[in-house]
């Protein structure tokens, strides 16, 4: 077993055999009955969950998630697996498990690497059968949640040019076009936060033999060079609602970057303060030659 947080369809094969794995399908509940790992629990709300940093906010989503991997079977002592169908096609719904895992404070997450898809082109099989775990109590440490950034340290972000932050939404919605992946209008506010650069999530992926999966270690490192970024920049990342982020945080500290933190929030949050500052038109901030300058 590699120290990476992502794991090979035979590294999986072998860990679920030995019975201390608790496997975790973010995808939708048709796609879920259709066929899924064996033994892999269908938590579908670690994709469709939206949150806000207030503190309200952040008590419900960790009783949710607590309850909801508690229910599936995590007390601790167990290696937790997520995965979606390959990705670049669940806009990083198993990153975004494995973060709140991690913000959480669980000690043992790992990410399938390719996903479902890395999965059956290695032949591996798939089942219909709906497992029943045994529910146990979901630890949490709350000393874990400095991974997440709350809107008011996004506001102050915004004001410290140390700080990089990264937009990793779609081009329509970077440039304001749209204001979501949910539709042209789903939020009230279109635009980008103030000094954020922008890296499209989907250019920390590339194609292989298994489907989309994450680039090198160099070639992530030179993504994230366009836009000023390097090992040792403070990254505050943001989406929609910290799904593409947290694909992108998993690039990112597997590429080494040492400070990386999601605003979790995102613009669903954000775009719903009339009092928080936006940028809107053009495409702001663009990367040329590795720095950031205004178009």
């Amino acid at each position: 077993m590699t120290d990476t947080v992502l794991i090979t369809p035979e590294e999986l094969s072998a860990l679920a055999a030995t019975g201390k794995a608790v496997i975790i399908d973010t995808r939708d509940p048709k796609s879920y009955a259709a066929g899924h790992i064996p033994g892999a629990v269908n938590l579908h709300e670690i994709f469709t969950y939206l949150a806000t940093s207030t503190p309200e906010g952040m008590t419900e989503l960790n009783k949710k998630f607590a309850a909801a991997f508690g229910s599936a079977g995590l007390g601790g002592a167990e290696t937790a697996i997520i995965y979606e169908q390959s990705m670049s096609t669940g806009f990083g719904q198993s990153c975004r498990g494995y973060f709140l895992l991690k913000y959480l404070g669980y000690p043992s997450a790992k990410i399938l690497h390719g996903g479902l898809s890395a999965w059956t082109a290695k032949g591996l099989p798939t089942s219909t059968a709906v497992p029943s775990p045994v529910a146990r109590v979901f630890p949490i440490d709350p000393a874990a949640s400095a991974l997440m950034v709350d809107r008011d340290g996004m506001l102050a972000a915004i004001a410290d040019p140390s700080v990089a932050k990264l937009d990793v939404r779609d081009v329509d919605e970077w440039i304001g076009e749209s204001s979501s992946p949910y539709g042209r209008d789903f939020c009230p506010r279109k635009g980008r936060l103030p000094s954020a650069v922008w890296i499209e999530w989907y250019r920390m992926m590339k194609p292989g033999g298994d489907g989309q999966q994450f680039k090198s270690r160099a070639e992530i490192l030179g993504e994230c060079a366009t836009v000023g970024i390097t090992p040792d920049t403070p990254v505050y990342l943001y989406c929609f609602k910290g799904a593409r982020a947290s694909n992108t945080f998993v690039a990112l500290k597997e590429a080494g970057v040492k400070d990386v933190r999601i605003y979790f929030g995102s613009w669903n949050e954000w775009s719903r303060d009339p009092a928080l500052p936006i940028e809107e038109g053009g495409f702001g901030m663009v990367p040329v030659t590795g720095k950031s300058v205004a178009a």
